[in-house]
């Protein structure tokens, strides 16, 4: 069952008794993750994160061979990655997101004596996560998914990305490393691997698997939490996959900064080939001259964007697909499409442009394209633009550009975003997510499964656990967070009042 580097690692197609294996391994291992202190935990976590330092820069050349990301972005985002094991290992040292609560006896209270209530969240179970292909470290094996799933006492059983197998083998290797180094045991993680939608399937449905984690395409992702849903035992998954994030550029902001606007807009289309699932896919403005002028400028600035590698063929060929059929829709106009691509995984850069009328005729045109175009969407009026905003599909964020001025004339915008999208930037660009306890990266369907819950920053830990309450027990059966005491200090709710004093 293990091998050099650790427990059930398969580059070839994971077979069915392979992945139920890996379960196994995981459901064995719980009763003793489960159990770990937190200070446990968090040496775990840094050892994690020291070991793929101690990978080196072999992982960055890798990884930027199997994806054709560039070395840069690749060491930015290890730093990312690194960073944020660490930061999950703060949290689970400190030990406060348990969210401890208690309300004490009132044995006297009439009529009827209210007893003594102590809630308090433990892990899940055994969770499985999909590696995403656009984020090959801080989304892929040791991403975030993988890190607050174990931080929360759960074992996890990776399921890899095809498009980097290799770096993913490197990366595993280095988490079973920590596990060894740490005497937990091997089920803790385990990875398989393959490219047949049964594989997943196979897993998804394992009766002893707990959750799931996912980021990825829509058509994969409801798949997979449809098969979750129709088990047996339903369990939750957490599938992060289609969003627009549309972005509102309003009239004063348009007159003042319209020239910085375009050049950010353009650059925020094209970051990563516009592989980020951030990407801004509309933006829609008020019908009027300087729109008019922002859309000469956006023409011209995308004429200047390079076309880039896409992260894989499959990729760019939806890609393709995708632009090729808003060139043929009618009352579209393609503004521009860039210098034809240099070979077969280049994406080029395209701008669209349309009406409202026309936009809010045509459902197709709110769908994700996963790559580097956007559409410009013209707007008569403010109840255009707020019908625009109405019609966005559930997505990750929405932009506002405006000034101060702007937002009073427009509040109703607003509170329509607010029912559409996890996160609202003013006077900023979605592609870049602050990784951190108050970022939400999650929206509505089909950004998210569940919009409650966030898969970047501590909060994303709160999907692997649930909450139990201990009705009237005697302190040496409850656990330490819920003891009169307090001896870790942390934050908890005592008879409704935050508090970190004992009782």
């Amino acid at each position: 069952m293990s091998t050099a580097e650790g427990p059930v690692r398969f580059i070839a197609e994971s077979s069915a008794e392979q992945i139920n294996r890996a379960v196994q391994a995981a459901d064995a291992a719980f009763a003793l993750s489960r159990e770990l202190a937190g200070g446990e935990r968090a040496t775990f976590l840094e050892s994690i994160a020291t070991e793929i330092e101690n990978l080196g820069d072999e992982l960055l050349r890798i990884c930027s061979n199997e994806t054709a990301l560039p070395i840069a972005r690749l060491t930015g985002e290890r730093t990312r990655t690194i960073n944020q094991i660490r930061m999950f290992a703060d949290l689970v040292r400190e030990g406060s997101w348990r969210d401890a609560r208690i309300d004490r006896a009132m044995p006297d209270r009439k009529p009827l004596p209210k007893p003594d209530l102590r809630r308090i969240l433990i892990p899940i179970g055994p969770v499985a996560v999909w590696a995403a292909s656009n984020f090959p470290l801080a989304f892929s094996v040791a991403g975030g998914d993988t890190i607050s799933a174990l931080t929360a006492g759960n074992p996890v059983v990776l399921k890899a990305h095809p498009g980097h197998p290799a770096a993913s083998e490197m990366v595993a290797g280095a988490i079973n490393r920590a596990i060894r180094a740490c005497g937990l045991p091997e089920g803790v993680f385990s990875m398989i691997q393959g490219r047949n939608p049964e594989t997943s399937l196979a897993l998804v449905r394992h009766p002893l698997l707990k959750a799931g984690a996912f980021t990825g395409s829509l058509k994969a992702g409801r798949a997979l939490y449809n098969a979750a849903a129709e088990r047996d035992t339903p369990i939750p998954f957490f599938a992060e996959m289609g969003s627009v994030n549309p972005v509102f550029v309003l009239p004063l902001a348009l007159e003042q900064r319209m020239e910085a606007i375009a050049e950010g807009f353009t650059k925020s289309v094209n970051m990563g080939v516009g592989q980020f699932c951030t990407c801004p896919g509309i933006i829609a403005g008020l019908e009027s001259d300087s729109l008019n002028r922002f859309s000469e400028m956006l023409r011209s600035s995308f004429a200047q964007a390079p076309s880039g590698a896409m992260l894989y063929g499959g990729i760019q060929s939806a890609y393709e697909t995708a632009v090729d059929s808003l060139r043929k829709m009618p009352g579209v106009q393609t503004t521009h499409g860039m210098a034809p691509q240099q070979d077969k995984n280049e994406a080029v850069p395209a701008l669209f442009e349309t009406t409202a009328n026309v936009a809010l005729a045509r459902e197709e045109l709110f769908d994700e394209v996963f790559g580097p175009s956007s559409i410009l969407i013209r707007c008569k009026s403010n109840s255009e633009m707020e019908n625009i905003a109405r019609k966005i599909h559930g997505s990750l964020t929405a932009t506002v550009l405006g000034t101060n001025e702007d937002l009073k004339a427009h509040r109703s915008l607003l509170s329509i975003l607010e029912t559409r999208v996890g996160r609202i930037i003013f006077n900023g660009y979605p592609t870049g997510v602050e990784v951190c306890a108050s970022m939400q990266h999650g929206g509505p369907y089909p950004a998210t499964t569940d919009s409650r819950f966030t898969s970047v920053g501590t909060a994303a830990i709160q999907r692997f656990a649930r909450p139990v309450c201990y009705q009237d027990f005697p302190q040496d059966m409850l656990p330490t967070e819920l003891l009169d005491e307090n001896p870790l200090r942390i934050l908890r709710t005592l008879d409704g009042v935050f508090s970190r004093d004992a009782l």
